[in-house]
């Protein structure tokens, strides 16, 4: 059985919302005192990747493809919220539990493989960041990474959780204000967008951009972190009645935190849609998309879109860093916490690996690939090991998969792993 106790006492910056006596009313306040963790994972929904995706299907297809927004944000909260329930129900988190139930040589070789795969998300997201500060001070793109580099650490080493989740909220609102305001410079055929949110089309040529968003939405260091970061609302784990209202108050953070996310990624291909496809301007680079926005929308566009990609930048470093020291941790069955040293080991590997990646690659489109191919094969096993475990009656109790859930994360999963590989096949290709 569980030591629960070991787990309401691991984190000591939890443990004012861990008390085993605290027993939540499903109240409008209450669920707002949940927000929090589900914004954490949105930040990787809206990292640098994604802007990339997002802006070169919008410049291209105009508002055609936002249907593809719509239903990878569907998949991610099945699959967010699946992995949180593990979080919940048993007090552990992915990494944990799989080095717990798995056999020793399927939970090393898969977990290894997840921190390759959280220093590759950290290579997009340092570059992301050090390709905005390049485009708002023209500051080389490895200087730039290493200054993201060395401030994201000292927001993670020098804050508890708490901090972090109050500093993500603020950079995810600055993100989503910054996109409000670009939209007010343009004219957005908002039939046309409504139309497109929810009818699916497939205008030629479009499937390498349909595979991409929707293939890079789901990514592994996401899974772990939000097993992981929703226990910082844990209470009562031993009381049924309570973990009924948690998991009722976990959808509500997941469903309302993967909306804000929709939101802001349909902005970007609105933007796009709006002022490089309605110009006929076909957008391929981040920095392309900096230097074509100045004379279409003036200079205080793209230093709103700059400090929007810096933001982005920052806040998804910082989210792969702790998946990274959660993966780790968890691979010796203990919880992730910042003042921990095994954490601290997994957050360094993770952005210190990342930037050693960087400084080797001239290219910076090159370490995007390079990430990409880490996440399109580590993915499916991290899939399957949530799917596994999330639908065993030994981890879970009566709070494992039903019959109909396993069936449709399977197929999500199947689909998602399909578009990875696909995308990684035509990226050779290519």
């Amino acid at each position: 059985m569980i030591n629960f106790k070991k787990y309401f006492n691991a984190f000591g910056f939890f443990r004012d919302l861990r008390r085993k006596d605290h027993k939540p009313a499903f109240g409008a306040l209450e669920i707002f005192k949940y927000i929090g963790p589900g914004l954490l994972v949105t930040v990787g929904f809206i990292d640098p990747g994604n802007w990339a995706a997002n802006i070169g299907t919008g410049s291209e297809f105009g508002y055609s493809l936002l249907w593809v927004v719509s239903l990878s944000t569907i998949m991610l909260i099945i699959l967010q919220h699946n992995v949180a329930h593990l979080g919940i129900a048993t007090g552990l988190c992915l990494s944990e539990a799989a080095t717990i139930y798995l056999k020793p040589w399927i939970s090393r070789s898969v977990l290894s493989f997840a921190v390759l795969a959280s220093i590759a998300t950290s290579l997009a997201e340092i570059l992301g960041g050090a390709i905005a500060i390049n485009m708002l001070f023209n500051i080389p793109v490895k200087i730039g990474a290493v200054l993201i580099t060395v401030f994201v650490m000292i927001m993670l080493f020098s804050n508890s959780y708490r901090k972090i989740e109050t500093w993500i909220i603020g950079f995810v609102s600055i993100i989503g204000l910054s996109f409000l305001y670009e939209l007010f410079l343009v004219k957005v055929d908002w039939i046309q967008a409504g139309i497109s949110w929810v009818k699916p089309s497939f205008p030629d040529g479009s499937i390498l951009l349909i595979m991409s968003v929707l293939g890079a939405v789901v990514m592994p260091h996401n899974l772990f972190l939000h097993s992981e970061i929703i226990q910082s609302r844990q209470w009562n784990l031993q009381d049924e009645s309570i973990i009924k209202k948690q998991l009722r108050f976990e959808f509500a953070d997941t469903l309302l935190s993967m909306i804000i996310g929709w939101a802001i990624n349909s902005a970007m291909i609105l933007l796009a849609a709006a002022t490089f496809f309605s110009k006929g301007l076909k957008v391929n680079e981040l920095q392309q998309a900096k230097s074509l926005l100045e004379p279409l929308l003036g200079s205080n566009a793209t230093v709103v879109f700059a400090l929007a990609l810096l933001f982005a930048g920052v806040a998804s470093s910082i989210t792969s860093g702790m998946a990274g020291g959660s993966i780790v941790s968890g691979m010796l069955k203990e919880p992730y916490d910042v003042k921990d040293n095994h954490s601290r080991v997994g957050i360094l590997i993770s952005l210190i690996g990342a930037l050693i990646i960087i400084f080797f690659i001239g290219d910076p489109f090159k370490g995007l690939i390079l990430s990409q191919v880490f996440l399109s094969i580590q993915l499916p096993f991290t899939i399957a090991i949530q799917v596994y475990l999330t639908s065993s009656k030994k981890v879970m109790g009566k709070y494992a998969n039903s019959r109909f859930l396993i069936g449709l994360l399977l197929a999500i999963g199947s689909i998602v792993t399909f578009l990875n590989f696909k995308l990684l096949i035509d990226l050779f290709r290519g």
